[in-house]
Formats: C-alpha cells, structure tokens, sequence
C-alpha cells in the first residue's frame, strides 16, 4: 500500500471483481468513481492497494447477527461484534431482537442503531422483535420500530418461534403497510421439547434427546401458506433440513414471497461432530445429516436458499463450556463465514464469485431493504467493497479473533481465504487483514 490512509480516495489496483479480469477500482468521497483497466487508473493524492490476484466483492451483509448488548456485554458488544464483521468483509450486519431488554420498542433498536453508528465498523440494522418480549403473545411496537431512526425492516423472534398461527398472520399482515418482512425460527417447541441434537440412530447411540427435521418443517410449510395468504414477505431463518428445502423450492415455484437463509456452518459440519460431546458444536437448529448437508449447499447453488447468513451467536465461556446438556446453543460466525462459503461452495464448484455476492451480499441487502449495501462494483454505486485473496490459507486461533467470546467451531482448523481489507463507503475499516 502507498500514500496515507487517510486520503478520501483509494485505487485498488488490480483488483478482479467477482473473480473476473483484473481492474482498477477508485473510490473517492464514498463512491466507486471508476472501474478501468488495470494499471491505468490515476495516483495523484490517492492511496494505492496493491490488489493484485485479490477478488472484489461488494461488502458483506448478514441477515442474522447476535450482538448481544444491551444486556450482555460480557459476551459481546456493539462494538467488539461490528469489529469482527468488519474482520470477516461485512459492510453491514442485522442485529438480532434478544437482547436484554429485548429489542421490542424503538427505544432499544434506536439505542443499538447508534451503538452501531458510534462504533463505525460497519452499518448496524437493528431487527425487531414479533412480539413483546419475545414471548409469543402480542405483538410488539412494529409500527414504532419501523418509523424510528433505526428505520426497522426485519423483525424476528429468532430463538424462539412464533408459533402461534393467528399472531403469525397478524404480524405478517401488519408489516406490509412498510413493506417489512417476519423473520422465523421455523421450530415447533412441543416438538422440540428437550431436545438436544438431530433426532436420527446417532441421537439413539448419544442417549441424547432428538431435534425431529418435521418440527422445522412443518413452521415452514404453515407460513408460506399464512405469507400467500395475506400476501406479505415471509424470510425463514438458518434452514437445515433437505426437506424444508423442498418446501421452500415448491413455495417459490407458486410465487410465494419466501425468502430463506442457511447459516455457514449448516454447510459445513454434520451431526456426527456432537458425538464429541464438546458443547462448540451445540447450535439450533442442530447440525444435521451429511444429506441434509449437502441439499442446503446444493439449495444455495440452486438459489433456493437467498442467503448465507451467520448466525453469529458468542456466548461467554460459563454458558458454553461445559456439559453439552447445560451449554446454551450457538457459535461464531462473522469472521469465517467467506472462507467457509469458498470451502464449502466455490472450491466444490457450486458457485462462482459472483454467486457468492449475491448470496452475502446482494440478497441480504435487498431482504433487509438495506439499499446502500449490496449494489454492483461498477462506477456510481456506493464504495462498500472487501477485498478477499482466495489462494491464502489461515488456522483460526480463537484467541486472535476480534469476537469478546471464543465459542468457534473451526479452532484449530485450516480455512481457504483472506479478508484484506474492508471499505465501508469508501473509507477503510480493515487494511492488510488488520482493523484500520
């Protein structure tokens, strides 16, 4: 890199966007001013990037973000987690509603809002929660959500489902007056009572108490029905079983408005890793079948599945460590889910670089109506961009992550991929793989 990182205008110079030939990207004053051929973009004042084999993409939106503040700071903060977005090539991230309080009044999401903003890693979207204190009987301040400052468009209970089928309806026919969308946790809770991983012969051998596929997948099929028939935007949360993939590709093939996302490590690790016993690897909805595995990855290829959303989830270490039976469900996810994505789907040859945009990028964006995030790498659009060496190698150490919380399921493991640097309009929050 030559001249100062606190010019206002960077070259990035021989970027290759999307995976493509190489170019020359400009970003001044928040703007992809200019995209030309490489090696002729002019220096004077500018910051040079050698980008030289390094892959653009547009930043990085998760839909699906545990921040934990207010409430839990001892796990994670605004600002510790949009540091470890910025890490993993997010320019934006969704903040999950189950904080304590919960973010269920434009009281809480205009407060993560500006966390959000004070800490400038990345843009922070507060969700909302359904109902008042995610406690599944009324519904919560949508409408108060939505006008506040944070401008709230997704709102979810995640962890807990709605599962009550008229406040469903109701939810769902109340955002549609600001086009929001109900995010689910497809989990149908007598189903699930107790339960500890996939139910299957492995959950039988591990004496340990089943997490049946159909309690995903009936929520599923019962809100895609309730989503055409009151005609609102329906998006489904960290799907994991082939069959709820089958439901969502049937939905779709109707023209229902569903929206679904898939978490990266539903893409990578299966059941048999809770056979360990080691409690890293207790999330939910659990780790499934190898088959299940491999029709989410193939479902992202497909497009069926919109988005690759994290889930990212820190916990601190007396609320994960332990007997797997008294571990809280949830792991780590901002700082490796690109290389997990170019594991799991790029090096396997289901997607190309630009899918990968468009599943953690592009599709999140639009889901979450975030219109300055997601956009193309072309001249005009606004300069949220990451820049990713694909041919680098890294072993995660989960002492050297950014996260306040160690819960990484991936310690110890040697992942494809590096985020070198992060722009979030223009301005660098990540340079050389370390925070600006």
């Amino acid at each position: 890199m030559s001249g100062s990182a606190n010019s206002t205008t960077f070259v990035l110079r021989g970027a290759r966007p999307y995976g493509g030939g190489p170019v020359d990207l400009v970003l001044r004053d928040g703007v992809l001013a200019e995209a030309t051929a490489a090696g002729t973009a002019g220096a004077a004042g500018a910051t040079v990037v050698d980008a030289d084999g390094l892959v653009a993409l547009p930043g990085l939106v998760d839909l699906h973000t545990h921040l934990r503040e207010p409430g839990r700071e001892d796990a994670e903060t605004v600002e510790t987690g949009t540091r470890a977005a910025a890490l993993g090539g997010f320019t934006a991230v969704h903040a999950m509603a189950n904080t304590d309080p919960v973010a269920d009044t434009a009281g809480v999401v205009e407060q993560v809002w500006r966390l959000g903003r004070e800490a400038g890693h990345c843009d922070v979207a507060p969700v909302g929660a359904v109902t008042v204190g995610l406690g599944g009987e009324r519904l919560a301040e949508l409408g108060a959500m939505a006008d506040s400052a944070a401008r709230v468009r997704v709102f979810s209970d995640d962890g807990k489902c709605v599962s009550d089928a008229v406040l469903m309806r109701r939810a769902l026919e109340y955002v549609k007056a600001f086009d929001g969308v109900i995010a689910q946790h497809a989990q149908e809770p007598r189903l699930t009572d107790g339960a500890q991983m996939n139910e299957g012969a492995l959950s039988g051998v591990l004496g340990l108490r089943g997490w049946p596929s159909v309690a995903e997948e009936a929520v599923i099929a019962r809100d895609v029905l309730l989503a055409a028939h009151v005609g609102s935007r329906l998006h489904i949360c960290h799907v994991s079983t082939r069959g709820s993939v089958e439901i969502l590709r049937l939905a779709k093939e109707r023209g229902i408005a569903v929206t679904a996302e898939v978490t990266p490590h539903h893409l990578l690790l299966d059941e048999s890793l809770a056979a360990t016993y080691d409690p890293v690897f207790k999330v939910n909805p659990p780790l499934r079948g190898k088959d299940d595995v491999q029709a989410l990855r193939q479902a992202v290829a497909d497009g069926v599945i919109d988005a690759i959303a994290t889930d990212h989830a820190p916990h601190a270490a007396e609320d994960k460590e332990g007997e797997w039976a008294n571990a809280l469900p949830g792991m780590l996810g901002l700082e490796t889910a690109l290389a997990i994505a170019q594991e799991a789907l790029v090096e396997t040859g289901l997607l190309d670089w630009a899918g990968v945009a468009d599943r953690l990028s592009t599709r999140p964006a639009r889901i979450g109506r975030l219109t300055g995030h997601g956009r193309p790498l072309q001249a005009g659009e606004p300069a949220n961009v990451v820049l990713v060496d694909p041919a680098a190698r890294r072993t995660i150490d989960p002492a050297g992550l950014a996260s306040r919380s160690r819960n990484t399921p991936y310690a110890g493991r040697t992942l494809p991929g590096r985020v070198v640097a992060t722009f979030l309009r223009g301005r660098p929050t990540v340079l050389d793989g370390a925070l600006a």
